[in-house]
């Protein structure tokens, strides 16, 4: 088990919003003991000298080895949060986005791995599923820019 704490300096990154019907694509976050905590769409840091577009169409790439369209408007959030008590600071760009390969839609979990071969689950998730399972989206005030999960 990969233990991960926040780099203590400002990261910027992107993460794609992909949609089949009202349920988001997100991958499961564990805390130290292995158990899932919460949930975090696909993505991953601009690298220096990357636009945020390249950047969310490598990250997908690297992750689950499919080209992207990006279908929307861009939302920038801030978000500082605590990880087992270390401060982490990052804003993040996030777009909705297509899945060029659309068997990938009829997945109800992909599995892939990070660049550091650390073992990852996607699913699609419903804000309903979220609630039940008393899981967070990550990262927070992710929700507020959802337009498909407003009431």
């Amino acid at each position: 088990m990969t233990v991960w704490r926040p780099p203590q300096q400002i990261r910027v990154k992107v993460i794609g919003l992909a949609w089949r019907e009202n349920r988001l694509l997100a991958a499961e976050v564990e805390d130290d003991s292995g158990r899932i905590k919460g949930v975090r769409p696909l993505g991953g840091s601009i690298e220096f000298g990357e636009t945020r577009e390249q950047a969310l169409h490598r990250e997908v790439r690297e992750e689950l080895e499919t080209e992207i369209r990006i279908v929307g408007a861009w939302h920038l959030l801030e978000n500082i949060f605590e990880h087992h008590g270390v401060i982490g600071h990052e804003f993040i760009f996030a777009a909705d986005i297509e899945l060029t390969d659309e068997t990938l839609y009829g997945r109800d979990e992909i599995r892939y791995s990070e660049l550091d071969e650390t073992a990852a689950t996607a699913r699609w998730f419903g804000r309903d599923m979220l609630r039940g399972a008393g899981l967070d989206l990550y990262p927070t005030g992710l929700e507020t820019v959802l337009w498909r999960w407003r009431d």
